[in-house]
């Protein structure tokens, strides 16, 4: 009851529409959608009518009539007293009409009150939301592997494409809101799952506004986000963060699966060229060294079996986009869920940054990146990986080398001895108001996309 008051009220604030049913001009072929094959909704009218016939013979049995007698009886009276009025080139043809306008009544009727029930904001019509759920729920299963902003920007394009997507998120965030609340209350960090699950919601425009909203007043309030705080809330109510995703996943209408890598409270440390141990990812960001090894405390936190569960049905393995070692190489720091990727025959991918991040990939090459992922899974883990084929514009990369940020090198020759294959495709945006290069959710997905197709291709031939 409280989810669902919870469902009413986000869908509330939305803006009203007319109900598309009462102004939308039908087109007389319309209705011949309702036929297209895997809608499952013809066997179930047929079963419908069906029952009842049987109904109405039953009474009629049991009210000891004939009715097979009776009813070939009353409609040959009928015809008799009718044709005794107009020719049968008349009467028949009205008869006809008479009946299938009955029947076009009635459908209407029954379809325009479940429309009204099932989309009562809706702009589109049922027999269209239909084949997409159709389609939706016949694409490959994609798990997506990351966290951070670069996972959500994937999951927002995939979503279009398919609705078995699962994301396995890291969570050993322990900066900004996520932080604070990881340390004052002891929730795992809910910052990249909140990402994620406003990612792959229907209504993701104002989600997304509202799970990222932060508070900019307030004792204890200032700099936490809304989504964060729903989050950790539905955490204490349901006994862990898996159920309160699945239960915000369920409020939020989302297209898919978000399953933390672990419920262990995660957290990182790296070595560094310079002999320095640091210990927690912000302060690992924030070190601005190279990484020569990371790891975790605790050493072997356990995976949730959902997650390996996801993993050993998967179709489709991706990796990124996101920061190398905060936001990727974390996941694989969760034994049981290294092991479930590498035993995993579905075609496997990485997404490389576009750009190098300061702190974690200062100077890295395409193949820098493959090697930091190898230290710690070994190399069967990507049989390709996506790389951005052009550079950004001049006026963006002169405001990134300010910051000491380039764009990644592809060295061809290192990724190839490395076993992967290259992927060179445009799957850029770049933002001319802020100069911020990220990846293009839709380009994204497409060639993700085109590229799992022709590997499921290869697979079947062979």
């Amino acid at each position: 009851m409280i989810l669902a008051r919870i469902k009413r009220a986000l869908k509330s604030v939305t803006v009203a529409k007319e109900p598309a049913w009462s102004n939308r001009s039908r087109h007389p072929l319309h209705w011949f959608k309702w036929l297209v094959p895997g809608l499952v909704i013809k066997r179930w009218l047929l079963i419908s009518v069906g029952g009842v016939l049987l109904t109405v013979l039953g009474i009629a049995i049991a009210i000891k009539q004939t009715p097979v007698f009776h009813l070939l009886q009353f409609a040959q009276d009928f015809a008799e007293n009718v044709a005794h009025f107009l020719p049968n080139s008349v009467s028949g043809p009205v008869v006809i009409l008479l009946g299938l306008a009955l029947i076009w009544l009635g459908q209407t009727r029954t379809l325009g009150s479940i429309i009204r029930v099932v989309m009562p904001e809706g702009d589109e019509e049922l027999v269209d939301v239909l084949l997409a759920h159709h389609r939706l729920h016949r694409g490959p299963k994609i798990v997506g592997v990351g966290g951070g902003t670069g996972l959500s920007v994937l999951l927002r394009g995939m979503k279009e494409y398919s609705a078995n997507i699962t994301a396995i998120v890291t969570v050993a965030d322990d900066g900004g809101s996520s932080g604070r609340l990881r340390r004052e209350i002891g929730v795992l960090p809910p910052g990249d799952i909140r990402n994620c699950l406003a990612a792959l919601a229907d209504e993701e425009k104002l989600l997304t506004e509202l799970f990222q909203y932060r508070f900019r007043a307030g004792d204890g309030l200032s700099g936490h986000s809304f989504g964060n705080l729903f989050l950790s809330a539905l955490s204490d109510i349901t006994g862990d963060l898996e159920k309160a995703i699945n239960a915000s996943s369920e409020v939020l209408a989302v297209r898919g699966r978000v399953i933390p890598a672990t419920l262990s409270h995660m957290g990182l440390w790296a070595e560094f060229e310079d002999g320095r141990r640091v210990e927690g990812e912000s302060q690992i960001t924030a070190a601005r060294g190279r990484i020569l090894k990371i790891g975790s405390n605790p050493p072997n936190p356990a995976a949730l079996p959902s997650a390996l569960k996801a993993i050993q049905e998967a179709d489709y393995l991706i990796f990124g986009p996101g920061s190398l070692y905060t936001s990727v190489i974390p996941n694989l720091l969760v034994p049981e869920i290294l092991k479930a990727l590498l035993k995993s025959r579905a075609p496997r991918i990485y997404v490389c940054n576009i750009m190098t991040q300061v702190g974690e990939t200062t100077g890295y090459k395409v193949s820098d990146h493959l090697k930091a992922i190898f230290a710690i899974s070994g190399p069967k883990i990507c049989d390709a990986v996506l790389v951005q084929k052009r550079p950004p514009s001049p006026a963006t990369l002169r405001r990134y080398a300010q910051e000491g940020c380039y764009p990644v090198e592809l060295d061809r020759e290192g990724v190839h001895h490395l076993g992967c294959r290259v992927v060179l495709a445009d799957v850029m945006e770049e933002d001319q108001a802020t100069g911020l290069v990220r990846h293009h959710s839709q380009k994204l997905a497409g060639t993700l996309l085109r590229w799992y197709g022709r590997q499921a291709q290869r697979r079947r031939v062979a």
